[in-house]
């Protein structure tokens, strides 16, 4: 799977939790990669969009790690990400990355 495919998955699965997934730009007084608050009761992930792309999964899967994803449908990639392994094709070899994986709760 193209990390471009893990990313859009991703931000699926944050969708899903509710969560706003926003790219900013981080500079002037607002500095770093981005990360996850909470505005007026929304959780939000806020990443900077000058992030490549496995730096914006890193970032996301991060955030995402914190909610309980069992139960949401997704590629065997994305869940090792989310479950804090490696996310890229060299892992998918012979696995069959493009399968979905639902984890029973």
């Amino acid at each position: 799977m193209k990390v471009t495919e893990q990313l859009r998955e991703l931000e699926s699965v944050a969708e899903t939790l509710g969560v706003r997934v926003s790219y900013e730009p981080m500079t002037g007084l607002v500095s770093g990669a981005g990360g996850m608050c909470r505005v007026k009761g929304e959780y939000r992930v806020i990443i900077d969009r000058r992030l490549r792309t496995s730096e914006r999964i890193t970032l996301l899967a991060d955030a995402l790690r914190r909610f309980d994803t069992a139960s949401i449908e997704m590629p065997a990639v994305v869940r090792r990400a989310l479950a804090g392994g490696a996310g890229n094709d060299a892992d998918d070899a012979g696995r069959g990355a493009d399968s979905k994986v639902r984890r029973s709760a």
